[in-house]
């Protein structure tokens, strides 16, 4: 079988968000469902942008739109777990944002999850996509991931 690996860049990381499994967000397995993860993985970086004053749908004037989304899964989580998402964005290059999101237990640092993805903004006025906004640039140069 073949798995996706990814590399967490310590050294970009804009924000930490704490969260906590829900019992709506377990699956079958009695464990925090795929589906559930990513939403999970969708609030903390809506947090993470905000704390750099940036709005995740209108970024320096430009919609967002995940282009792409990898997770590479290491360990179960369960209701009422407590988690820790990390999030990191490296530099911007062209028209998109490439995010990098970890998640982790809080009580014991154990890896749930890994993500990464590709965030192009568009520009409103044609649908088509956009360099990515000098203020959208600055807010990430001034949390030090860019």
């Amino acid at each position: 079988m073949e798995r996706i690996r990814l590399d967490f860049p310590d050294e970009a990381i804009i924000h930490r968000h704490t969260l906590a499994v829900r019992i709506t967000d377990m699956n079958y397995g009695r464990h925090l469902g795929h589906d559930a993860l990513v939403s999970l993985l969708h609030e903390a970086r809506v947090a993470a942008l905000a704390s750099l004053g940036l709005v995740e749908w209108d970024l320096g004037g430009c919609a967002s739109v995940v282009a792409d989304l990898a997770v590479q899964y290491q360990a179960e989580a369960r209701w009422p777990d407590a988690l820790m998402a990390e999030t990191a964005v490296r530099p911007p290059e062209g028209k998109a944002l490439t995010v990098y999101q970890r998640l982790r237990h809080a009580d014991d640092d154990r890896l749930v999850a890994t993500a990464r993805l590709n965030l192009v903004l568009l520009d409103p006025a044609n649908g088509r996509p956009a360099a990515v906004p000098a203020s959208v640039r600055d807010a990430l140069v001034q949390a030090g991931a860019a």
